[in-house]
């Protein structure tokens, strides 16, 4: 199944530093493109892989389970640590969720965590009828581009596959316990009028982690997909910035470096 235009993963090779991007449920590196060529430009090395079941059409996602896109960032972070002395994680929605489970898997490897509309449980009636209902509807409506700003569209699915969704209710579980063993120094920014994650998880993750080097953005102007929202340049600035206090050095300014290049597409 042909990739659908600009769901295409983004990788960059630059310095020591590096960033590993994850994306979230039923979307697409698209939504964290612009994210992705900021860091790059700005010369740290950049990994926004596409997960296993996204980027082609919703039926895709629905043989596809938490295991699959858990192991796809993984793998790049595993790749990203044997070439690179500093890496992050950050993630959007479901992609948050990812990145905290690599923090608590890898620990002390990780230098750092960035998490933007982080997603920790299934929320809902639906949420409880799901290990019965998958087995008797396909699928739901989609989530995609809950996004304040007018003409900015997040490229994701219109239907959100039921057998996928239980597997991610598992994974919310899954990640919920590990949370405590996050240590590493978290930014975590979130929007208080947000259409398919409320605050209360970012609170719920914000208590449970270990980490004491916290810091804690609310983005006032934007929907879920703060990323192509109105608050995009500031989760773009305060996460290189973020990145540059904990590696002193690793953030230069743009234009020094060659351009991020895009793989697949």
């Amino acid at each position: 199944m042909p990739l659908l235009p600009g769901a295409e993963p983004f990788r960059h090779e630059g310095g020591e530093t590096a960033v590993l991007l994850c994306h979230g449920f039923t979307g697409s590196p698209q939504s964290l493109r612009p994210w992705a060529k900021h860091l790059a430009a700005r010369g740290l090395t950049v990994s926004l892989p596409l997960l296993p079941g996204h980027g082609t059409r919703w039926q895709d996602l629905g043989v596809t389970g938490w295991q699959d896109w858990y192991a796809e960032v993984d793998r790049e972070l595993r790749l990203l640590l044997e070439r690179r002395e500093r890496v992050f994680v950050a993630g959007l929605s479901m992609g948050g969720a990812l990145a905290l489970r690599l923090a608590a898997r890898h620990g002390d490897a990780l230098r750092g965590v960035v998490l933007v509309n982080p997603a920790n449980r299934m929320h809902g009636v639906a949420a409880h009828a799901l290990p019965v209902l998958r087995h008797l509807v396909p699928a739901t409506k989609g989530i995609a581009s809950d996004i304040a700003k007018p003409q900015s569209r997040e490229l994701g699915y219109d239907r959100v596959p039921l057998h996928a969704a239980h597997s991610l209710r598992n994974f919310f579980r899954l990640v919920d316990g590990e949370l405590p063993q996050v240590t590493q120094p978290l930014l975590l920014l979130h929007s208080p009028q947000d259409h398919v994650v409320p605050p209360a998880d970012s609170a719920r993750i914000l208590g449970r982690v270990s980490s004491t080097d916290i810091t804690e953005i609310l983005l006032e102007q934007s929907y879920h997909v703060a990323t192509l929202d109105y608050d995009a340049e500031r989760i773009f600035e305060e996460s290189t910035a973020f990145i540059g206090r904990l590696t002193p050095g690793a953030v230069r300014e743009p234009g020094l470096g060659k351009e991020g290049t895009t793989a697949g597409g």
